[in-house]
């Protein structure tokens, strides 16, 4: 495709500023990506990619290099502690996007495909490259970097993350709150974990939860609202191998406007919410097409409602799972996983829950 003169700078070289930067340059816009980090990363971070991500990523020829690499995840399994309590399959589920499963692969390797793909489209990227202030004009935003470098475009795209720069450089403000308990996560390695294709959770004591997600072979990503996973499980696991483990708080904040004259936000640098139902990555991947799509046919004021209306429905959404699911007191508990029973019979209820897990 021709480029069509306009040229985008990107902060940010996550999934969704790779996406952003793909897409764009696949149709046709002129496209640089900076990131203050010396190279790619090397960390696995968001390990879920729904359908809607595939659907998405499909022009572009990444999803069938995700489906290669990444693991099918097709059921949901509930453990009450160590007991296996239900299942729901996620092929019962009428879903939007085409797919019925949801990928398991390590954030550093989604990174190295998209990141791959958008240099073959012809995209700049520029690591060890730091945003420190910027000109938002009225015709265009220029990016004055710590080594003294500036670099005008015609719009800047902000996918910097949580503590985003460029967010506070454009002085739009994020409004939202700390969750009070410690979260930790580990990526590990099980020796006969028996459900290699299901996401499982586990229902602990006490509104606590864990969750264990497959990522290849014998390596899975565990996660729970309690400070240290590895001991706090309810659950037999036999760890052979400990990658990688740390603790985390959440915050679950929205900004107050996704755009500033040519300076726009996605990503975590617009929202963040709690790991329950995997959704931050991928939220952060529609904005990204997003942006793109808007751009490029006329559409830039609509941007910042669209993605602040799902960003919001997807916040609330997911803070009333969290709520849910973690609940201490023992009627609602006993509810939930009465709810869950019946639905490992009911094909209408599993049909239910499992659009929720893959329509996101």
């Amino acid at each position: 495709m021709a480029k069509d003169g306009r040229t985008v700078l990107i902060v940010g070289a996550g999934p969704t500023g790779l996406t952003a930067g793909l897409e764009l340059a696949r149709l046709g816009v002129r496209v640089e990506i900076i990131d203050r980090r010396e190279g790619g990363s090397t960390l696995s971070r968001a390990v879920g990619i729904n359908p809607r991500s595939l659907h998405l990523l499909e022009a572009s020829g990444v999803t069938s290099r995700l489906l290669h690499e990444a693991v099918p995840i097709r059921s949901v399994q509930f453990f009450r502690q160590e007991l296996a309590w239900a299942t729901v399959p996620l092929t019962s589920a009428r879903i939007r996007y085409g797919r019925n499963e949801i990928l398991g692969l390590p954030q550093d390797r989604t990174e190295s495909i998209l990141r791959d793909a958008f240099l073959a489209a012809g995209g700049r990227l520029r690591y060890g490259v730091e945003l420190a202030r910027l000109e938002n004009g009225e015709k265009r935003a220029i990016a004055h970097t710590s080594g003294g470098e500036e670099i005008p475009s015609d719009f800047l795209v902000g996918a910097d993350g949580i503590r985003s720069t460029t967010r506070d450089a454009v002085g739009i403000r994020s409004h939202g709150y700390d969750l009070d308990e410690q979260w930790s996560i580990a990526d590990v390695n099980l020796d006969h974990w028996e459900s290699p294709t299901a996401l499982s959770l586990c229902l602990m004591s006490r509104g606590k939860v864990a969750v264990v997600v497959p990522l290849g072979g014998e390596r899975y990503r565990l996660v729970s609202n309690t400070s240290e996973v590895l001991t706090d499980i309810e659950m037999p696991l036999r760890v052979t191998k400990i990658r990688r483990q740390s603790s985390f708080k959440i915050r679950v904040a929205h900004v107050e406007k996704y755009h500033l004259g040519r300076v726009f936000l996605a990503g975590d640098a617009a929202h963040s919410h709690s790991p329950v139902g995997g959704r931050g990555m991928n939220l952060g991947i529609a904005d990204a097409a997003d942006f793109a799509a808007c751009l490029v046919e006329g559409r830039l004021s609509e941007y910042g409602r669209r993605r602040s209306q799902e960003a919001a429905a997807t916040i609330s959404g997911s803070e009333r799972m969290r709520r849910l699911i973690s609940s201490p007191n023992p009627v609602v508990r006993s509810l939930l996983l009465g709810g869950l029973k019946t639905a490992s019979w009911s094909r209408w209820i599993s049909a239910r829950l499992a659009g929720r897990f893959l329509n996101g």
